[in-house]
């Protein structure tokens, strides 16, 4: 059976147009059934695949590699013996990819074209798609070809982005699926729903499963035969679509455009939104690390009461294992253009951190491959921190959000400086220096964590409840 531990996930797409500095940006929480799921930030060298036999430790999916394996940034597991799940990642072409954020099809349109046992599962979608890939379309036509083949094992929603493109890629069954280039100017937040709306078959914007439509009229599943809404046909609209689901939706909204108002159980949210500014990485990784702040709704805010703070599924979760914003920068070489901004553990604590992706490897701390904590990982570092200062969060708080602004100062500092220094720079001797000053912004990020984590463990213990207070005289 595959494995379900890998159930919840929030997304966000933004097109060119919408962003800063006309990058196009994909981004997604990686969540999990446990809190500590540990995962490792590594570089996958390139690779001449002769024939090789793929095979999921997950479910016994089988995929032949032939050809060239472009090198990428993944973020697997430290424990692979279920199966990889690389999850998300830029390759040497420049194209990025994140797989997956789970999502659910309702059971009138599964009895008809149920789920494969074997089929492409996440653990092995960014394995098999990623290092031959030149563009977000190919990414979409790759995986085409293989469900045709070998079918969904699961309800997975899958993002891509070139430099010009992005696309949203829902898998809704065993074989049928379709996917939506986000518009240039325009955002869309996705969680654990199926998110696609009207579907125009005619324009090159959409790309569907062959015989979708037939497959619709043959077995009566559209309610609104007027129009192919894939979310109303192919969806669902449940209770827990109400609370865990929507509500993320909403806020995701409620942030990027709020002139508009909507309501968080509302599960006719629409999937493409303008928003009211252009958006930045921060914006995005904001969003990521967001627990329904200045609502009643935020599990560690003081507004509202017991019962409205955990009426909704958080974004930010202590389940949450790593966030990621891949970022493709507009006038610029492959080799120069993604950014892969990765935080390992909760997302809320934990900085997200800018690693150029032509490089050929990170940092041996996000290479750590300890499955319990030790002081030597930076996801471990990092679930630390998110421990400690959610268990004293009103202490603590402050000085975690110091430590978080900090942090992006000096990434958005690193990722200038850097294209300062490369500027003019090709081949190896780019790939070499990126790799080298990767490497050295980890190490001070490494240290400031470590500072940070000896401020809140001296805060805390000066807190204690096992404290008396006594003359100054004895």
């Amino acid at each position: 059976m595959a494995r379900s531990t890998h159930s919840a996930c929030t997304s966000v797409l933004v097109g060119k147009q919408a962003t800063l500095d006309g990058s196009t940006l994909i981004a997604r929480t990686e969540d999990n059934a446990h809190a500590c799921n540990p995962k490792r930030f590594v570089v996958i060298p390139e690779q001449q695949h002769r024939k090789d036999i793929f095979t999921s430790a997950n479910n016994g999916f089988i995929w032949e590699l032939d050809g060239s394996g472009l090198r990428y940034t993944a973020t697997p597991e430290v424990n692979t013996g279920e199966g990889l799940y690389e999850e998300a990642g830029i390759n040497a072409a420049g194209v990025a990819m994140s797989a997956t954020e789970s999502t659910y099809t309702n059971e009138y349109v599964l009895a008809h074209d149920p789920l494969v046992k074997d089929g492409l599962a996440e653990d092995a979608l960014v394995t098999v798609v990623l290092p031959f890939i030149s563009t977000a379309r190919e990414g979409i036509e790759r995986i085409a070809q293989i469900v045709a083949a070998k079918g969904s094992a699961e309800g997975n929603s899958i993002l891509l982005a070139d430099a010009n493109e992005v696309w949203y890629l829902e898998l809704a069954t065993g074989h049928h699926w379709v996917a939506q280039r986000i518009p240039d100017d325009a955002y869309a937040v996705c969680a654990n729903r199926l998110s696609i709306q009207e579907v125009d078959f005619a324009s090159d914007d959409f790309m569907a499963s062959e015989g979708i439509r037939a497959f619709v009229e043959k077995h009566h599943l559209n309610p609104r035969p007027d129009t192919f809404d894939f979310r109303r046909i192919f969806g669902t609209y449940s209770q827990q679509d109400t609370h865990y689901n929507a509500p993320r939706v909403w806020y995701g909204q409620r942030l990027f455009t709020p002139g508009v108002v909507q309501e968080p159980e509302d599960l006719n949210l629409p999937f493409i939104r303008r928003a009211d500014r252009l958006l930045g990485v921060d914006d995005v990784a904001g969003l990521l690390s967001s627990h329904f702040e200045g609502t009643p709704f935020d599990p560690l805010g003081s507004e509202g009461d017991e019962r409205t703070r955990t009426r909704y599924r958080s974004i930010a979760l202590s389940r949450t294992q790593e966030g990621h914003v891949l970022q493709i920068r507009p006038n610029r070489a492959p080799e120069h253009a993604g950014i892969h901004w990765v935080s390992l553990a909760t997302t809320a604590f934990s900085p997200f951190v800018p690693f150029f992706a032509n490089a050929d490897q990170s940092h041996p701390a996000w290479e750590s491959v300890a499955e319990r904590p030790d002081p030597e990982s930076a996801y471990w570092l990092l679930r630390t921190l998110g421990m400690l200062a959610e268990n004293r969060y009103e202490l603590v708080a402050r000085t975690a959000n110091d430590y978080l602004k900090a942090s992006w100062q000096k990434a958005h500092e690193f990722v200038a400086a850097t294209d300062r220094t490369c500027a003019g720079m090709t081949g190896a001797k780019l790939t070499a220096t990126l790799t080298k000053l990767n490497s050295a912004f980890m190490d001070r990020m490494l240290t400031d964590l470590r500072s940070v984590l000896q401020d809140i463990v001296i805060a805390s213990a000066e807190d204690s409840r096992l404290s008396f207070d006594m003359d100054a005289n004895l």
